[in-house]
């Protein structure tokens, strides 16, 4: 059984912790409402862009000579996977539903005896993924030194993606991040960028004509490595969202189960200190009956 002395020490040290889990919450709750709303104003523009390359694509006559961003290599033998953590810890299972949806598509692909490579951002990614992947890690990039999320940062990746590309390094590319929902749920999200991947959704808007000028290559040759870079950034956005409501209810989590433990220390202390004083009465009585 522990000692008075011990008790008191580990009640001090709970409650330390948990005035640190309560600011680090309070820290995270005041960062969470402009992530959020960055998040949000991100989402419009990054599907408005990709809607306009869709339209773009269906008025090009020659498939064959359409940009390779756009309508891809012909060929899936080569996959790059790009998964997006953070670079700081505490928050819950953020990292965590980003590498196992990382891990689904990886097993997919090996299982299919294609070629997998990955590049990770953020160094939680890379340390969750060197043990299993460390042979498919082609690239490890991290913001630590960023502190804001910012359009250059993002735009770094998707010239090193396109840089690969250019070189016929892959065939495919798809990034994986969390989509902010709320402070309780982030979804984990897998997003194919290379070739251009639509949806039901994306097809009926693209149905709307336009007219274009200059033609449509020309406008695809600039406008798709800035979707690339978007996409990226609009994945970091949400990121950023998702990280600081994971740690803001991994905190609140820590912060409770600290005072729950701090309540059964407490009252483990004052039974151990009541059955030592009881200890020492029946000494004493003891002692003053054999006299």
């Amino acid at each position: 059984m522990a000692s008075l002395d011990d008790l008191k020490k580990r009640i001090s040290s709970v409650k330390s912790t948990q005035k640190i889990t309560k600011a680090m919450k309070m820290v995270a709750a005041a960062k969470l409402r402009r992530a959020q709303e960055n998040a949000e104003k991100g989402r419009p523009y990054s599907e408005k862009m990709n809607n306009i390359i869709l339209n773009l694509s269906g008025g090009i006559s020659d498939k064959e000579n359409a940009p390779k961003l756009l309508t891809g290599t012909g060929e899936e033998k080569t996959h790059l996977c790009v998964v997006m953590t953070s670079d700081r810890g505490l928050c819950g299972g953020f990292n965590t539903n980003i590498i196992k949806k990382a891990k689904q598509y990886f097993q997919k692909i090996l299982k299919e005896n294609k070629i997998l490579k990955i590049i990770t951002v953020g160094s939680k990614g890379y340390d969750q993924l060197k043990r299993q992947y460390k042979e498919n890690i082609i690239e490890k990039i991290s913001f630590k030194d960023s502190k804001n999320i910012n359009y250059f940062d993002a735009d770094k990746v998707g010239k090193i993606i396109i840089d690969r590309f250019e070189k016929k390094e892959f065939d495919v590319c798809a990034i994986f991040y969390n989509q902010f929902k709320n402070v309780i749920t982030q979804i984990p999200q897998e997003q194919q960028i290379i070739p251009l991947k639509s949806n039901k959704e994306k097809e009926t808007s693209s149905n709307d004509s336009y007219e274009f000028e200059p033609e449509e290559d020309e406008i695809l040759s600039n406008l798709l490595p800035k979707n690339i870079s978007t996409q990226i950034f609009k994945a970091m956005l949400e990121n950023s969202a998702s990280e600081q409501g994971s740690r803001m209810s991994a905190m609140d989590n820590a912060t409770r189960n600290a005072g729950e433990m701090v309540d059964k220390l407490t009252i483990q202390y004052n039974r151990s200190r009541q059955a030592a004083i009881t200890k020492e009465l029946i000494e004493i009585i003891s002692g003053a009956e054999s006299l």
